[in-house]
């Protein structure tokens, strides 16, 4: 099994609220030691700056992926795409993706921002994802390291919601929601053990119903409170400051905000290439560049392309997903 000692914690919480019997912590430690499954704490942990250093719900969301063997009958490891309010320790978002893309990031944006609201700023590290860094991401380019100078499909998501975004600038820096992580993947991957789980639809049920334990009923070990009720009383206490989502002018529906986006110039026979693909549509201005808003629907297959010119939406259509070549877009 992909962890690596036991926790009597998660056996007294699973007797409590499988079965309904409750016991001592102690006394299931003494179990243990009684039949040999208990493992010394030698080696103690390095210490972690743990400090809430946010005032207000809203402030700062950690966003993140961790990649991990979910479930030892997995074939497979899978990522947790997680979103965390660093002042209450909430878990905002939680799901177990097959692939670490762009858009899986943005559906959980979009799911945070339309159910919270837009906070100020955003937490992440340096990944392609969130953001370019040539040197790393152009391989031809060798003379020194410039970053920021393309904008991930990501990153142009969140702008135009208008959220800050901070990277990390290293992992140790990352430690507020890499602890709950280490705190999921212990119980998920357990359970998942118990119960033979190898597919993620099921898995992601796992995780959903942890995520819930985790943020309603789990008493934080830096806030002391449990992270909903912070949540809430910040609330009362008039400690937020997310700003409720609205679609900016002059777009239309969260299509044309939640999406991929690619510049093209029409051509004298008022078509556009994309992908080597010659698209025409109407009342296409000869010279013009046109703005292109793809919203991938992951039920039809086929993605919405909005053709936006001088914040005008000329048309709608429908393309396959091959056609676009949005896998270039880490779709």
């Amino acid at each position: 099994m992909p962890i690596w000692s036991y926790n009597y914690s998660f056996i007294k919480n699973e007797m409590e609220s499988r079965h309904g019997q409750k016991i001592a912590l102690q006394t299931i430690i003494n179990r243990a030691k009684e039949h040999g499954f208990y493992i010394d704490r030698s080696k103690k942990a390095k210490a972690h700056d743990r400090e809430v250093i946010t005032n207000q719900v809203g402030e700062l969301l950690q966003h993140d992926s961790s990649l991990h063997l979910w479930s030892p009958y997995a074939k497979e490891k899978w990522w947790l795409i997680t979103s965390l309010d660093d002042f209450s320790r909430r878990i905002l978002y939680a799901m177990l993706v097959p692939r670490d893309l762009a858009w899986p990031h943005i559906v959980a944006i979009q799911s945070v921002f339309l159910e919270f609201g837009l906070p100020l700023s955003l937490y992440v590290d340096s990944d392609s994802i969130f953001r370019f860094v040539r040197g790393r991401d152009e391989l031809h380019y060798k003379h020194h390291q410039l970053t920021d100078e393309s904008t991930p499909q990501w990153k142009q998501v969140v702008y135009d919601c208008q959220v800050k975004v901070i990277h990390a600038l290293s992992p140790q820096a990352k430690g507020k929601i890499e602890r709950p992580y280490g705190w999921l993947q212990d119980h998920i991957v357990r359970i998942c053990a118990r119960d033979n789980i190898s597919t993620i639809a099921k898995a992601n049920q796992v995780l959903f119903r942890e995520v819930h334990e985790y943020n309603y009923k789990r008493v934080h070990s830096t806030t002391k409170e449990i992270p909903y009720l912070r949540y809430q009383r910040a609330l009362r206490e008039k400690k937020n400051v997310f700003r409720k989502f609205f679609v900016p002018p002059p777009y239309k529906t969260i299509k044309d905000i939640f999406c991929f986006r690619m510049d093209r110039v029409v051509d004298n026979y008022r078509l556009i290439s994309v992908n080597n693909l010659q698209l025409k549509f109407n009342n296409a201005p000869i010279r013009e560049t046109v703005n292109l808003r793809i919203y991938p629907d992951q039920k039809s297959g086929l993605p919405e392309v909005r053709f936006w010119v001088k914040d005008q939406l000329l048309d709608v259509q429908f393309i396959k997903t091959y056609l676009l070549g949005l896998s270039t877009f880490k779709m």
